[in-house]
């Protein structure tokens, strides 16, 4: 993850934080198992809430397409705030995927360079910001509901699982200090990053998820073969990417630096970002690895793969092509045990993006490899 964020807690203050909340963690572990049979058959909302003409359907004229040719720029409302996800058309394509072996930085795990295909998609323009996630995890829009006594329409209630089964209360600000409005979200495993993609889809019934890492390079790259989307300098960094020289040893709001060639802002820097693979250093050299829509289905909690680079990254971390998997180290300083599968409070540097592709996977495809995902995590407190 670059270089190392030490974080200073003080024994008896962070005794105080985990003693004031996990009170709480275990009261709201009943509800969240209880919630575990809802969610399982919720799995396949998206099939009987997502179709064009069904009204759970948020209208949004701007996010309909039934080809690449019409696909356009869309702003997802989160219902019940004013909070928007700015999403981008990206088109599908051939791309090389990996960095050849002279590049600069280059890792063993980045090869062999293969040829892979994608399908057309949309893409969050920035990274997902706490105004975005916060709703999910606070449960703002219910509060906003509540406030203006609106009744629950049929999306509210498609979302409702996958807000009982949600974060717990952080036992620390999971900011740390360095801003919120505007900021990427932080510091949250994937499990939590799906687990927010599914909220979203049944809140606006489109369907939405993290990118595989043949996506997120894909659109990363934006038709380039370089180093970066730029091109090879990485003297030219400091115009695309908050990085360890730049950054002020924080996160920086999203949209600030220069976007890549496809309207993409933060690819490089900023926040590493989840995707959906299991990290497999030699997964580009196994047999079958070179199909169309490559996915490592995760079957272990560790590692998985983020890409990108951080605020606190080096230049070689923040290569189109650069991958890193994710280790227990990243929840060192969680004070619960079990650890929480919903925050890695040592990953400073890693938050995430989504996309939402044009062609959306029926349940079955579903079910076997998009939202395929073991171990199976539940958040139930045993004592």
């Amino acid at each position: 993850m670059g270089r190392k964020f030490v974080m200073e807690f003080s024994r008896l203050g962070m005794a105080d934080r985990f003693h004031a909340t996990n009170m709480g963690h275990r009261a709201a572990a009943v509800s969240r198992a209880r919630a575990v049979i809802g969610i399982l058959a919720l799995m396949a909302f998206a099939g009987h809430g997502v179709a064009e003409d069904h009204p759970a359907r948020l209208p949004l004229p701007e996010s309909e397409a039934k080809s690449e040719a019409e696909m356009k720029a869309y702003a997802e409302l989160i219902e019940h705030t004013t909070v928007k996800i700015e999403m981008l058309p990206i088109p599908g394509g051939r791309f090389t995927m990996g960095s050849p072996d002279g590049e600069p930085g280059r890792s063993a795990d980045e090869g062999p360079r293969r040829e892979v295909a994608v399908q057309p998609f949309w893409m969050g323009k920035f990274e997902i910001t706490w105004d975005a996630y916060e709703i999910w995890m606070a449960d703002i829009d219910i509060a906003r509901r509540d406030l203006q006594k609106t009744p629950p329409n049929e999306r509210d209630r498609l979302a409702e699982p996958f807000q009982i089964s949600k974060p717990t209360e952080p036992y620390t600000d999971m900011t740390f200090g360095m801003g919120k409005r505007g900021y990427p979200a932080i510091c949250m495993t994937q499990h939590s990053a799906r687990t927010f993609c599914q909220w979203l889809s049944a809140k606006t019934g489109r369907y939405y998820r993290l990118p595989t890492e043949a996506e997120w390079e894909y659109a990363c790259r934006a038709g380039t073969q370089t180093a970066f989307s730029f091109g090879d300098d990485p003297a030219q960094l400091g115009d695309y990417a908050w990085y360890y020289e730049n950054s002020e040893e924080k996160y920086q709001k999203v949209g600030r630096k220069k976007a890549n060639p496809w309207g993409l802002h933060d690819m490089h820097g900023n926040v590493a970002e989840w995707v959906l693979d299991q990290y497999v250093a030699d997964f580009y050299a196994l047999p079958g690895a070179n199909d169309v829509q490559p996915l490592a289905i995760p079957a272990t909690v560790y590692p998985r793969v983020v890409r990108g680079g951080g605020w606190d990254g080096e230049p070689d971390s923040l290569r189109s092509a650069a991958r890193v998997g994710s280790s227990e180290d990243w929840s060192e300083q969680d004070p619960q045990e079990p650890k929480s599968i919903w925050y890695h409070t040592d990953a400073l540097a890693v938050g995430f993006r989504i996309i939402r592709p044009l062609t959306e996977p029926s349940d079955p495809e579903k079910a076997e490899k998009w939202e395929k995902n073991l171990p199976v995590q539940v958040d139930i407190d045993e004592e």
